[in-house]
């Protein structure tokens, strides 16, 4: 895919994550930040950061969480950046870390 194409695509599905965290803002303790098309989820009990940035020379999504990091690939046939080694689309990936962040499964994005 062309540069243009991931930057298109990537800030699509960050543009869209970031509404939906920002809704779910109210359910849990955390707080949602961009800038420069970077996300930021900020925990504060326990502490903790997460960041979602893209990556435009490997064309991938890249994720901070839980002392991990995640690249995630453009699939042609989610239509959806995915965390290969689970399978896991963006939005189910990073609900299901911050709901081991919280403790408690209160994410839905």
């Amino acid at each position: 895919m062309s540069d243009q194409e991931f930057r298109r695509k990537a800030e699509h599905a960050i543009e869209t994550l970031k509404k939906r965290l920002i809704a779910a803002e109210e359910e849990g303790e955390f707080e949602v930040e961009e800038n420069a098309g970077v996300l930021y989820i900020a925990f504060e009990s326990p502490k903790a950061k997460f960041v979602i940035t893209p990556n435009a020379p490997v064309q991938q999504i890249w994720i901070s969480a839980r002392s991990t990091s995640f690249k995630l690939d453009w699939s042609e046939v989610e239509q959806d950046f995915v965390f290969e080694k689970t399978g896991e689309p963006i939005r189910p990936l990073v609900a299901r870390l911050m709901n081991e962040q919280l403790g408690e499964e209160i994410v839905e994005l």
